[in-house]
């Protein structure tokens, strides 16, 4: 079926179809570009969820890493960042095999649809131009025709006529025979330009115009293959990736296999353990003997002397890990105030910080030893070769590296022998003078006394009941005198937030922008002041967001 001899009088309608063809694929090729917004929109919103749930580093989250559960939920992070490439990768397959494929063809098609039609109205004015001749040709044949009949009607009347010149009748009879050969000049011009026409015409309607809508057909033709082939092309870009994307939800569903609860439990017991035992048994006291009450090494009971012989000699077997007030216990959990050799924490705890310390100095020093053995390669390679350096040059930089290896060194042994204490391979390391902000000595007193209490079900301590009114005062002052210097401190000026600070770690206060507090203890070189909102709210914070105004009085007693 050809459009040349079915739409031989379509010229104006196939000119409208072949239009509406291109702004179809110009429609097409928007809706694929509008399909790779989206990908590239959908990719770059995935990987910035995917980097807004990563763990940040010298954080909480990245300590969290070692729990099974934390590490699959990374990886479903690491494999959505790659699903998002994959969504990338169809965007730009898409524009680059798609997008911009069809809009250099939409050029082509366009110009070539133009020469086309432009070939077909060159066709259709030349046979309009031919009939124009023809029909130029005929009106002259038959206006000739009617002057000659009327050059013979005026001879023959002149001829009739007697009182007519025979010049006259002559002059007629030339002029009639003039107006006979004009119009048979006429007639053979009519006769040649219309057998002209004709073959132009039939030229035109059964050669010229059939070729050329034949090409306008072969155009939209290829067209329609064209967006047949893009259609195509749109699905396998799909298809290509879907064999990466399944291996990325492959990882995801291996990451969520491989989350142990055993291990992570595990991890919990060593994150949190101390390393007390458990509190003895309570062994009864028979009050209905006249005679000493013999106390147990568990009783709450032990007498000021024994619970301060026990704090001194450091041992405190059997006993719970010593109860100190909320606000200290703040005091030292503050962004590692604590004191250097970790002596804050329990002994499981303490074990774990300091060889997580040694593991990291043996590290720097192995660091360190490695550039020190370049340095020493490349000054024999610069003894060898003077052209390349100078010997002595590296001599600085080698004694400077020796002097941090030996301070690494002498830290480590600080730490090992701390750890040895810890571990028990060392006698007890005497007490050694600590600054303010760090954790005075813990009275072993509410040691032996921390028997004598009952966890309640909210996991606070109640004494009980039935103690003796006289026993509970004794040991509450005993309590107290080891506590002395927990009395309420002497505001010694004012401060007032420059920033806020949301105080999210124990032992901190919030605080808010342009907020005034009192100071009641400066800053000791940790970085952070004291400072109290009300007489039940206090706490530490940062000593660069506050701007601190001293009672000059106050600071100089």
């Amino acid at each position: 079926m050809s459009w040349g001899t079915e739409l031989w009088d379509q010229f104006d309608n196939l000119e409208k179809h072949t239009q509406w063809g291109i702004e179809f694929v110009e429609r097409y090729n928007k809706f694929v570009k509008d399909r790779t917004d989206i990908e590239i929109s959908y990719a770059k919103q995935l990987r910035n969820l995917s980097k807004k749930y990563q763990p940040k580093r010298n954080s909480k989250e990245e300590e969290e890493q070692r729990y099974t559960s934390c590490q699959a939920f990374l990886a479903v992070l690491n494999e959505m960042n790659d699903y998002a490439g994959q969504h990338e990768v169809i965007a730009e397959n898409m524009s680059g095999l798609i997008f911009a494929e069809l809009s250099r063809y939409i050029q082509e098609l366009k110009q070539e649809r133009k020469l086309h039609f432009q070939e077909g109205r060159r066709a259709q004015q030349h046979i309009e131009s031919c009939w124009k001749q023809l029909e130029a040709s005929k009106r002259r044949f038959e206006r000739d025709c009617k002057e000659a009949e009327r050059a013979q009607f005026h001879f023959e009347k002149m001829d009739n006529d007697f009182n007519v010149t025979k010049a006259d009748v002559e002059k007629a009879r030339q002029q009639a025979q003039t107006r006979h050969q004009m119009a048979s000049d006429s007639k053979g011009e009519y006769s040649s330009v219309l057998q002209n026409f004709n073959k132009e015409q039939h030229e035109h309607y059964y050669t010229n115009i059939p070729n050329i809508f034949q090409k306008i057909q072969d155009l939209d033709e290829r067209r329609i293959v064209k967006i047949g082939e893009s259609m195509k092309t749109f699905s396998e870009v799909d298809r290509q990736v879907i064999p990466i994307i399944g291996k990325c939800l492959d990882g995801i569903t291996k990451a969520a296999e491989s989350v142990d609860e055993k291990h992570d439990t595990q991890l919990v017991v060593e994150a949190f353990k101390s390393g007390f035992e458990q509190p003895g048994d309570v062994e009864f006291e028979d009050f209905s003997q006249p005679m000493k009450r013999t106390v147990s090494e568990s009783s709450l009971s032990n007498s000021r002397s024994d619970g301060k012989q026990e704090s001194k000699s450091g041992k405190s077997k059997g006993k719970l890990w010593p109860f100190i007030k909320k606000n200290k216990v703040k005091a030292f959990s503050i962004c590692g105030s604590g004191p250097e050799d970790f002596s804050h924490l329990p002994p499981e705890q303490r074990r774990k910080k300091l060889q997580q310390k040694i593991d990291e100095i043996n590290k720097e020093i192995q660091k360190e030893s490695d550039q020190r053995d370049g340095l020493t390669k490349m000054k024999d390679v610069y003894i060898k070769n003077p052209q390349m350096g100078r010997p002595e040059s590296v001599d600085p930089r080698l004694a400077e590296i020796e002097q941090t290896i030996e301070k690494l060194r002498q830290e480590s042994s600080k730490f090992e022998a701390w750890l040895a204490e810890v571990e028990g391979r060392l006698p007890t390391r005497p007490d050694q003078p600590r600054r303010p902000s760090e954790m005075p000595e813990l009275p072993t007193t509410a040691v032996n006394n921390c028997a004598q209490d009952r966890e309640s079900p909210d996991g606070s301590y109640t004494e009980e009941q039935n103690q003796d009114p006289q026993l509970k005062v004794a040991a509450q002052n005993e309590f107290d005198d080891e506590f002395d210097d927990e009395e309420v401190l002497t505001a010694i000026g004012t401060c007032k937030a420059m920033y806020a600070f949301e105080g999210q770690n124990e032992g901190t206060i919030a605080m808010a922008e342009g907020e005034t507090l009192s100071v009641i203890e400066e800053d000791k070189g940790d970085g952070w002041t004291r400072v109290r909102r009300s007489e039940d709210e206090e706490g530490y914070v940062p000593t660069s967001y506050v701007e601190v105004y001293l009672d000059r009085n106050t600071k100089g007693t």
